[in-house]
């Protein structure tokens, strides 16, 4: 009863102060319109208050401010004028702080992108994490286990596509220079008709394109050596921030979500678990649809006898990482080796069963796998993929769509009108009357 009687006073309070506020303003106004009031001089009211002169009729009403307008000179600029004006110096202010959110991202690139690929591998591996934390492990010794089991699949499978890269590249050699000779001699014979000369010298030209370019080769491969240090850096980067994001990732969430606002923690926790849910269940079903598609495609290369077929298929699987881009690149790379190893109707068939294959993805596995929590246009993850490549290469793309998913499922939380769930362990504080 006492807390009632409080809001009412206080409410009350409020209602003065805005009716005072209201009727300053007013009365501002009309010394600002009347002329025969001399300015910079308060006239106090005496007696009950006057209503407000009516607007004036006729050319004197256009010189009337509007009620959003701060000035007179406001008041001649038209209204239409003035929105557009806000909206633009708006957007120049968002384009100008995008513009340095990219030059920063641009500069710091090197750290970024390993911090992003180790939020997806701990997305990924946070279930066999947990799997081991219910059988009693301690959190850092499951952390490791799952670290190094995961490290040592990928340097096994490297090891496998290595190997058979190696035994398959003088077979390989030999049907390509089988494949020029059959060129050449279609370029003589064929509806071309090129002579012997004008071969060697579109040859010779080529030759001595290569001389001409070789320091440009020369900075290339020097581009390359600074780049397998940046690898490099970026590995070790990656494995060390994985650990630490799998064993204390919930800590350092909350002690992100601390730095805010106490009136926004509940709001931005709600919206950040959500969004690691999402990044979890996209690299969970793109891992699965990678696996499919790969096992599709190298089923078929197997039986064509293409070579590289392990190989092949081990990029398959990597491609299906960047959706739409990936898969096709790889699969064009499985159709050239089918090209120079087997002729043109074992490609088609093979380029048959690639675009089945991404069709089958793009229209079955993807949506029943992923579902709509992770569903983006096509156009977006293009928008996506290409602003990657442009600002981190392919590395970049890899993080782009994943990135694009998660910022959706957290915008759309934050907008949301509802409010989050207490927490389980939330302490509530009320006080109570005396």
């Amino acid at each position: 009863m006492l807390r009632e009687v409080r809001l009412s006073r206080f409410e009350r309070m409020r209602g003065r102060l805005r009716r005072a506020y209201e009727s300053g303003r007013a009365s501002a106004r009309t010394r600002r319109l009347d002329p025969a009031d001399p300015p910079g001089e308060d006239v106090a009211p005496s007696g009950p208050a006057t209503p407000a002169p009516a607007p004036p009729v006729g050319p004197e009403s256009s010189t009337a401010p509007h009620p959003s307008t701060a000035s007179q000179d406001d008041a001649d600029v038209p209204h239409a004028l003035r929105i557009a004006a806000a909206w633009s110096w708006r957007l120049i202010a968002i384009g100008i702080v995008a513009w340095a959110l990219l030059r920063i991202v641009g500069t710091i690139r090197i750290v970024i992108i390993p911090l992003a690929i180790a939020l997806l591998l701990s997305a990924l591996l946070a279930p066999a994490v947990g799997w081991l934390l219910k059988a009693r492990f301690p959190r850092s010794l499951a952390t490791g286990v799952v670290l190094v089991g995961g490290l040592a699949a990928v340097v096994a499978t490297l090891t496998l596509v290595v190997n058979e890269f190696i035994r398959g590249v003088p077979e390989l050699s030999e049907k390509s220079s089988q494949g020029v000779r059959q060129i050449q001699d279609w370029l003589r014979t064929g509806p071309l008709h090129v002579s012997d000369n004008q071969l060697d010298r579109y040859i010779d030209e080529a030759q001595t394109w290569i001389t001409g370019n070789s320091k440009t080769f020369t900075t290339s491969a020097l581009s390359a050596t600074a780049t397998l240090a940046e690898a490099l850096t970026g590995t070790i980067l990656v494995l060390f921030a994985t650990f630490f994001f799998l064993r204390d990732g919930n800590k350092i969430w909350r002690f992100l979500v601390r730095l805010l606002p106490v009136a926004a923690r509940w709001k931005v926790d709600d919206a950040g678990r959500a969004a690691w849910s999402t990044l979890g269940a996209y690299v969970r079903a793109t891992v699965l649809v990678a696996f499919i598609d790969a096992v599709g495609i190298g089923i078929f290369l197997v039986a064509f006898h293409i070579p590289f077929a392990f190989p092949l298929a081990a990029l398959v699987f990597l491609g299906a990482f960047i959706p739409i881009v990936g898969a096709a690149l790889s699969g064009g790379v499985a159709v050239l080796v089918a090209l120079v190893d087997s002729g043109p109707v074992t490609a088609l068939i093979i380029l048959g069963v690639v675009i089945a294959v991404q069709q089958v993805e793009g229209h079955v596995l993807q949506p029943l796998i992923m579902g709509r929590a992770v569903a983006i246009h096509p156009l977006a993850v293009i928008i996506g993929i290409a602003a990657g490549v442009v600002l981190a290469g392919i590395a970049g793309a890899l993080v782009a769509v994943p990135l694009i998913a998660v910022l959706n499922t957290a915008i759309r939380r934050l907008a949301a009108r509802t409010v989050p769930d207490t927490p389980p362990d939330a302490v509530v504080v009320a006080s109570q009357a005396p």
